[in-house]
């Protein structure tokens, strides 16, 4: 399946571009939804983890590179998804977890990282040197990050002959968003300069050949770059194909390699089949995906709350903001305003810092709560179009099959998209 990957260029540069969604997640349901998506169709699914949710150490979810390919393998399992079906991608490797500590020991975890995500399996590698470490500038120059990325590079490749595994693709690129999305409202998000492009480029391949990584560099499928994609807390930059031409065309010089587009969440079919075409054919979704999953729970709160006897006043909503209340430390950096903005925000926000509480004991709880409330509980049609229109028609299953739903519902989006042309 890994073809699908080093396919990409070629197709684009024979006039038959087609896509791959990667879905940036380590929610069971999102995860759910999306093997289920490929068990349908018998096509590939890509999955990917963040060097925060992911590493060594367990990352903010608790799991290992080797932890979360087991974990995603009994999802598979459970819903008919041969492992062959299954790309594992790790994103963002490089020292950004530990930034605050000097370049030496946060380039040597990071090292440590990219060894544990290459052993267990995961096969596209994005290396990400481009953030500064304690005593450096926020952003480093090409040529540092370049020569950091050979770094781990060299990492990855012994990891991958040490295991016995096929040697590794991989992402590289300077020009990336801020994870999550941005922190504010955005009027405009300027593509990535062709030059600077180029010259990113040019200064990886010059430092991959310094390191004896030519062979390695024959394998970089795409870059990181800006087509002018981005969402903040409350609004979305669409894809402009006009604005991104020039960057587009930069893609004539390299045909073996196309650009990978982060932060495509919330972008209109029209924008993500164009995105594939111009050449950005690799589109990550992560926020959106987990967006649908809580507009769907918070459908059913709100159902719960009037079909129920004794289910209470929106008792899951209730619960998270008293959990986002409580423990602050993943939104409060990032949602601006008055308390009225500040409590739509924690809900509400695009951005879905709402993400990082979903695995906390207390809303487990409460999810678990609501959706026992409804099993075996008729919800009416017309409830049902008040409350989550956007899943209509009602799928067989009950309350858990609507959550679901909810989700693949952006991955359709995401399908027709990226289907050959």
């Amino acid at each position: 399946m890994s073809n699908i990957l080093t396919g990409l260029a070629t197709a684009r540069r024979e006039g038959r571009p087609y896509g791959i969604a990667s879905i940036c997640s380590a929610h069971p349901t999102v995860l759910r939804a999306a093997l289920r998506r490929a068990a349908k169709s018998g096509g590939p699914v890509l999955i990917e983890a963040t060097c925060n949710q992911v590493n060594q150490f367990g990352g903010y979810t608790g799991m290992t590179p080797a932890d979360f390919v087991a974990f995603v393998e009994r999802i598979a399992s459970e819903e008919g998804v041969r492992r062959e079906q299954i790309l594992f991608g790790g994103d963002h490797l490089g020292p950004n977890p530990w930034r605050k500590e000097p370049a030496e020991i946060a380039l040597k975890k990071a090292a440590d990282m990219v060894a544990a995500y290459v052993g267990s399996g995961f096969g596209k590698i994005h290396l990400d040197a481009s953030m500064g470490c304690a005593g450096e500038p926020v952003a480093l120059d090409d040529h540092t990050v370049a020569a950091r990325a050979a770094t781990l590079c060299a990492v990855a490749e012994r990891a991958a002959a040490s295991a016995g595994l096929p040697a590794p693709v991989y992402i590289l690129g300077t020009e990336v968003p801020i994870p999550g999305g941005a922190d504010h409202a955005l009027d405009a998000v300027e593509p990535t300069a062709p030059e600077a492009a180029r010259e990113t480029i040019a200064v990886h391949r010059e430092a991959f050949a310094k390191a004896g990584l030519a062979d390695a560099f024959a394998r970089v499928i795409a870059f990181v770059v800006q087509p002018g994609v981005e969402f903040g807390s409350d609004n979305v930059i669409a894809y402009d194909t006009p604005r991104a031409a020039a960057l587009s065309g930069l893609l004539d010089e390299e045909p073996g390699l196309v650009f990978e587009a982060h932060s495509t969440d919330y972008q209109t079919e029209e924008a993500l089949t164009a995105l594939v075409a111009d050449g950005y054919p690799i589109l990550k979704v992560g926020p959106g995906l987990t967006f649908a999953y809580r507009e769907a729970l918070y459908g059913l709160d709100l159902i719960a709350s009037d079909i129920v006897p004794g289910y209470g006043e929106r008792a899951l909503a209730r619960t998270m903001e008293a959990l986002m209340l409580a423990k602050p430390a993943y939104w409060s950096g990032y949602y601006h305003g008055d308390e009225t903005d500040l409590r739509i925000q924690r809900h509400f926000s695009y951005s879905d810092r709402i993400r990082y509480y979903w695995s906390q004991p207390e809303a487990e709880m409460a999810v678990r709560k609501l959706l026992t409330a409804l099993e075996g509980v008729r919800i009416p049609e017309t409830v049902l179009h008040q409350y989550l229109p956007q899943v209509e028609p009602l799928p067989a299953g009950g309350a858990d099959a609507i959550v679901v739903a909810a989700v693949d519902r952006i991955l359709q989006v995401y399908d027709r998209a990226i289907a050959l042309k």
